[in-house]
């Protein structure tokens, strides 16, 4: 079957209207229909899952033709697996949505593989409505991982809930606010202090990276101001990311480096990262690099 027999959905989120993922969906159907490949954006919301006598199906206008693969850009996991359910290839899996959405997740599913990080605490957990009442547990975190140290919300995107916490008394105003939300708390890397690197892996090696730097935040993200410049990644950093990406199975992501001390760390990977901010800084199309990427997989399957 040639790609232009070959049809998909890219799956958007129906609730969130925000100009940059509209922009991020036309730049991937773009990419896609240079390839000559029939492409619709879906949202989630036009969409129904059922599980029919057990059996899980589509209801819905959208549902009368389904494609031959996903390109999923949203994070309702559910859907994702559902779609899998049905016999549909999803790119990326939900699985591997489903980790590298949360912090705290992708953290777990990294560690024992030799994947260099910063120090990452996981707090105790408590169930919504139940306050905590013995900060005994954090004043000790604190004391092990060094003042400033930062927290970050398991979920959460563009540097937003993420935190840096100066002292003891913060650290805890910050937990109380949090309450019951998931997070992490993580030793703070001056070395990178408004500096990270951004690189996009696609199908098992790097295809463009960039340099994100900020003078006003402890965070590089563009969003909260951070500027960005093309960046030659080092043999290190490339493989280091390239391994991240193998070992959370996902078909394409962003993957955020550190400046350690001693070498570049882990600090989170984006399965939906957002691909015009280091196609501004680069000139590199990533999203042509995924539909290569998608259809010769599609086309393997097919043989």
């Amino acid at each position: 079957m040639d790609n232009s027999q070959k049809s998909c959905w890219i799956i958007v989120n129906g609730y969130l209207q925000q100009e940059k993922f509209s922009e991020l969906a036309i730049f991937i159907k773009d990419a896609a229909e240079r390839k000559n490949v029939k492409t619709a954006i879906v949202r989630n919301t036009e969409l129904m899952p059922v599980l029919d006598n057990g059996v899980a199906r589509l209801k819905g206008e959208q549902a009368e033709k389904l494609p031959d693969f996903v390109v999923y850009m949203d994070k309702d996991i559910p859907l994702a697996r559902h779609l899998e359910l049905m016999g549909l290839s999803v790119y990326n899996s939900s699985e591997a949505i489903d980790i590298c959405d949360s912090k705290a997740k992708t953290h777990h599913a990294l560690a024992n593989h030799g994947i260099p990080m910063p120090k990452t605490i996981f707090p105790p957990f408590t169930y919504e409505g139940i306050s905590r009442n013995d900060f005994k547990a954090f004043r000790n975190i604190g004391s092990y991982l060094g003042y400033p140290l930062v927290i970050k919300e398991a979920y959460g995107s563009f540097g937003q809930q993420v935190y840096l916490i100066e002292n003891e008394r913060t650290l805890i105003e910050k937990v109380r606010e949090i309450a019951h939300s998931p997070f992490i708390l993580q030793e703070f890397v001056q070395s990178s202090r408004g500096r990270d690197i951004r690189l996009n892996v696609v199908g098992g090696r790097v295809v463009a990276s960039m340099l994100r730097v900020s003078e006003n935040d402890f965070r590089a993200n563009v969003s909260n101001g951070g500027k960005t410049l093309p960046y030659s990644p080092t043999t290190e950093e490339a493989e280091l990311a390239i391994r991240c990406a193998d070992i959370l199975g996902v078909d394409f992501a962003g993957i955020d480096l550190l400046f350690g001390e001693n070498g570049p760390l882990l600090c989170e990977v984006n399965s939906n990262s957002h691909l015009l901010n280091i196609y501004h800084a680069t000139g590199v199309n990533i999203a042509d690099y995924m539909m290569d990427y998608i259809l010769q997989k599609e086309k393997e399957k097919t043989q």
